[in-house]
């Protein structure tokens, strides 16, 4: 995995039939730009058009070959860092939308009863595809396949793609840094169940929403799952201590972080608690909320 930084807008081959193209929009939840592939030849998928930016489709649409068209628009999650040019570019190409539902689809059942707890960040609350992806659909066209994986967790509606032994993970899985996981559109306990699916199968490469390839996608996955079962861990150490608020669990927690991103911080660890509430680890008083006194039952 390279720290280089690509520019943004070029067309990168990364391997037979598959095109790599940048968003210019790097920021310290993005890295170097949203991720934006186009997959086959001829008659290609398009997965991610990513943000509202006019000059990153006008690169896209500049990435086809003459001749060549896109036949589909596959949105992995509705953030506006991922879907917003989906509509831009089937108005501009004819292509078909697909994604696994609205921006609310997929959001499991505790995340909706919990779903006045803030969060929200960047969600594309008007994306709606042209078609829904339910889990194990197939997308194809001429010599290539795509296979939708439901992953919630870092957001309800988020799939990831299998194609062949590679796999595009999205927001789910990326080799420069954990996902955020803000609820109500993130959920831990799906985040952890999604990691372990993806587990059961043999990649050999994983391409994420953001940075560079992941060559090694059985460790990368385990160095995740390891990392949220020490975040819980730590969490519940520092409730056996004594109980805590969100605030200070995360000033406690996340003590080398940059203060920039403490919010972020403050949003994964009130997933654990959620989860670790649903599971009766621990109690929330006087509700379940992000200003709730917790402990551990």
């Amino acid at each position: 995995m390279s720290d280089d930084r690509p520019a943004a807008g070029e067309c990168i081959w990364l391997e037979p039939g598959l095109r790599r193209v940048i968003a210019p929009n790097p920021s310290p939840m993005t890295h170097w730009g949203t991720n934006s592939y186009l997959v086959g030849e001829g008659v290609v998928a398009l997965i991610d058009p990513g943000p509202m930016l006019p000059a990153h489709a006008a690169a896209l649409l500049a990435a086809l070959r003459p001749g060549e068209r896109i036949s589909h628009i596959i949105v992995t999650h509705a953030h506006l860092d991922h879907s917003p040019l989906a509509a831009v570019l089937a108005a501009a190409t004819g292509a078909e939308v697909l994604a696994y539902g609205p921006a609310q689809a997929g959001r499991s059942a505790v995340m909706a009863c919990v779903a006045d707890v803030g969060g929200g960040e960047g969600v594309d609350a008007a994306f709606n595809p042209h078609r829904a992806l339910p889990d194990g659909a197939m997308v194809e066209g001429p010599g290539w396949a795509l296979e939708a994986i439901h992953t919630p967790g870092h957001f309800g509606n988020h799939i990831c793609l299998g194609w062949g032994d590679r796999c595009f993970t999205g927001d789910h899985v990326m080799g420069w840094a954990s996902s955020l996981v803000s609820p109500p559109d993130g959920d831990m306990s799906a985040y952890m169940a999604s990691l372990a699916r993806l587990m059961t199968r043999n990649w050999q490469v994983f391409h994420p929403g953001h940075g560079a390839p992941v060559s090694f996608p059985a460790v990368r996955l385990a160095e995740l799952t390891t990392h949220r079962n020490a975040r819980e861990a730590a969490i519940l150490g520092a409730l056996a201590a004594a109980p805590a608020t969100l605030h200070g669990l995360t000033t406690a927690l996340y003590t080398a972080t940059e203060p920039a991103l403490l919010s972020a911080a403050s949003r994964n660890v009130f997933a654990h608690l959620i989860d670790l509430a649903a599971r009766n680890r621990i109690s929330a008083t006087p509700t379940l909320s992000p200003s709730a006194r917790f402990a551990l039952v």
